[in-house]
């Protein structure tokens, strides 16, 4: 029988300090810093899931809804959406946060990740359970999205 886990057991947060180090010639955090960020917190979280080594298969859809600017705290979280045999796909969403503890926005993102042995094969992840109504709303959705991702590849995108 087939191991399954909460969608909520992987969740991670995590936050990082937007230093001159991080910035493009607009002064704003250079969209490829935050991509590598999204990027190793996906990882994080589809290893939690799976319990195994991942690898990035895709990213899926990334979205830029606002910037950020040197000082900024940004919080990332990151949910499991979706399972298949050894793939899952990784929901990242960026945030500024205030001082007062208030968030907005900035991107979310959504990533297909692996599970793979020492040996670079992939390997069976747990599957999902999903057990609140916006899990299912983003499980459904991500249901869709493998679908186009999966008619891209068959079309040569």
């Amino acid at each position: 029988m087939r191991a399954t886990k909460k969608a909520g057991e992987s969740r991670t947060e995590q936050q990082y300090l937007v230093r001159a180090t991080h910035l493009n010639h607009y002064g704003r955090l250079f969209g490829g810093v935050l991509l590598a960020w999204i990027d190793e917190l996906a990882g994080v979280v589809a290893t939690r899931h799976s319990n195994s080594y991942v690898t990035t298969a895709a990213i899926d859809n990334l979205q830029f809804k606002g910037p950020a600017h040197e000082g900024d705290m940004v919080v990332l979280i990151g949910n499991v959406t979706y399972v298949g045999r050894s793939s899952m796909e990784i929901r990242v969403d960026t945030y500024i946060e205030a001082m007062d503890g208030t968030r907005v926005m900035i991107n979310r993102a959504y990533i297909d990740m692996v599970a793979i042995d020492s040996n670079g094969v992939a390997v069976e992840v747990p599957d999902l359970i999903v057990e609140t109504e916006e899990e299912r709303q983003e499980y459904e959705a991500a249901i869709k999205r493998k679908e186009m991702r999966m008619q891209r590849r068959r079309d040569g995108f």
